[in-house]
């Protein structure tokens, strides 16, 4: 996954047409790829060592961790985009589906939950647990297909420069019901379908995947239900590491320029156009490159607050103040000793007191929540690369308030006291409800990331794990605009600008942008091949 650092491209002077892409994760090398196959002349630039952003990996002691995203959803967006570069996702991956897709503890309920890997199972599960709740989860998936491809159709693949193209008659005709969808919240929606707490819970918690709660995030995001519960989990062999060496590899095979270790420090222009940007290599000197157009596929608070002109900001500070950041996050990652039978590759331990661990998070007064809700992740369940023979591999998320006074990570326990102790917890929860004794004895190596970690590491908005958070006013066109309203041909691309937040949404961010620059406002994908 690691691109050979080069201090400086092989030309500096100013050349037609040249793009420049700052980050190297998912929506950099994407957008950079996408751009390159359109006839651009790309150079991406990456302040770190190796590529991946987020979607990054660490290894040790013969253990292999992806560091950001594990959950391989909206598999028909993967395989657009690889088509759109002349390929698909079966060459270029090695991907299984996962079944049971994940397992879900439930704080006072003994026995776990399993989600299966297709519909009418889950609606099996469901009526085995509330009778008659498996009709209810057969509308509610009926529901979520349909906004589903409405979304595709119509909200995901615009960057809304025109509206026009939303008047279409499949939206004019739903519009009442669109309305509500928007101005419902996702969990009392839910309840709507099912009593029990445990199925509303399974129901809600998509609205994490979004950077939200199930009480703010709109009902439109009910949607998400289709992926899981009906379309099912997959898993890439290699893990998510593998998915940013195919698209670096497709970067390079499209003659995108990538050089690492090259800090953007600014981006120069005017309000007539952009000019280029500066940055600094590895030894600290800088350079400036000349270039047509900037795509920042970096932060969007890190990209207008620090690298554009203070008179030229789309998004300043005060922007910002009137927004909500997405939760942050404790990643613990653990190489365990022996087989955890009790686990699935993705498993989810759920608090009793849901709403208040919601609040804890995003109420006025912050804290981090104890006890919390968290994720599991095992990819040795699936992968027996990713560590060594009779031990395990696992991934915590944990997550807590956006603020990066809640500290750092480090490795062997040697984090910020508020990282190491919802780290314990966790752990501690963890064995308690998944029956696992003596788990932290077992513990062979030990590493934590915190919310001051994101921002050091990635820029990120108050230590943000995500981006914005998905809330009604920051969805959709209300999200931003992918395109600078005061320095003309600077761009973004990415989780913190449209569509949002998740891998496939950063894929589709780069189309966004390739139809951006084409002039092209319609609502749909690209035509295949691009």
């Amino acid at each position: 996954m690691s691109a050979p650092a080069s201090a400086e491209p092989s030309f500096t002077g100013s050349r037609p047409g040249r793009t420049i892409v700052i980050g190297g994760g998912i929506a950099g090398l994407a957008s950079a790829a996408l751009l390159a196959r359109d006839g651009h002349e790309v150079v991406l630039l990456e302040a770190r060592d190796e590529l991946g952003g987020r979607a990054g990996r660490w290894e040790a002691q013969g253990f292999r961790f992806d560091t950001g995203p594990s959950w391989y959803l909206m598999p028909e967006v993967f395989e657009h985009f690889f088509r759109l570069l002349g390929t698909s996702a079966a060459q270029q991956l090695e991907l299984v589906r996962l079944d049971p897709g994940y397992r879900v503890y439930f704080e006072g309920h003994e026995e776990p939950v399993d989600i299966a890997g297709e519909r009418e199972a889950n609606i099996r599960v469901f009526e085995g647990i509330e009778p008659g709740a498996g009709d209810a989860l057969r509308r509610y998936l009926s529901s979520a297909d349909e906004t589903y491809r409405m979304a595709l159709s119509r909200f995901l693949y615009t960057s809304f420069e025109s509206l026009r193209p939303l008047a279409g008659r499949d939206t004019v005709t739903r519009l009442a019901r669109l309305l509500r969808l928007l101005v419902q919240p996702l969990g009392s929606f839910a309840a709507g379908f099912v009593r029990d707490p445990r199925l509303r819970q399974i129901l809600g918690y998509p609205a994490v995947f979004l950077g939200s709660s199930p009480d703010r995030a709109p009902s439109m995001y009910h949607l998400m239900s289709h992926l899981d519960l009906a379309d099912g989990v997959l898993y890439p062999m290699g893990g998510f590491g593998a998915v940013i060496e195919s698209i670096e590899a497709l970067a390079r095979r499209e003659g995108v320029k990538i050089v690492t270790a090259a800090r953007v420090t600014a981006i120069r222009g005017g309000p007539d156009a952009v000019t280029g940007v500066a940055y600094r290599g590895p030894c600290g000197e800088l350079t400036e490159l000349a270039a047509a157009r900037v795509v920042s596929a970096a932060d969007l608070h890190h990209t207008e607050t620090q690298l554009v002109p203070e008179g030229l900001r789309s998004y300043p500070e005060s922007w910002w103040r009137r927004r909500t950041a997405g939760p942050g996050a404790v990643l613990v990652m653990l190489g365990v000793r022996g087989e955890l039978p009790a686990l699935l590759h993705h498993s989810l331990f759920f608090t009793r007191d849901w709403k208040g661990n919601f609040d804890l998070i995003f109420g006025r007064h912050p804290s981090v929540p104890s006890p919390a809700s968290f994720y599991v992740c095992m990819p040795s369940a699936s992968d027996p690369a990713v560590a060594p023979e009779g031990f395990s591999n696992l991934f915590l998320l944990v997550p807590v308030p956006a603020d990066t006074s809640i500290g750092s990570g480090g490795v062997g326990g040697t984090g910020s006291p508020q990282v190491e102790a919802a780290a314990d917890s966790a752990i501690a929860l963890l064995a308690e409800w998944a029956g696992i004794p003596g788990l932290a004895e077992r513990i062979v190596l030990r590493r934590t990331v915190g919310p001051r970690d994101f921002a050091e590491e990635f820029g990120s908005w108050k230590g943000s794990a995500l981006g914005p958070a998905h809330t009604l006013r920051q969805s959709a066109f209300l999200r931003g605009s992918n395109a600078s309203a005061r320095m003309p041909g600077l761009y973004y691309a990415g989780g913190t600008t449209i569509p949002g937040i998740g891998l496939p949404m950063c894929l589709i961010s780069a189309e966004i942008l390739v139809k951006r620059l084409r002039g092209d406002t319609s609502t749909g994908p690209l035509a295949e091949p691009l």
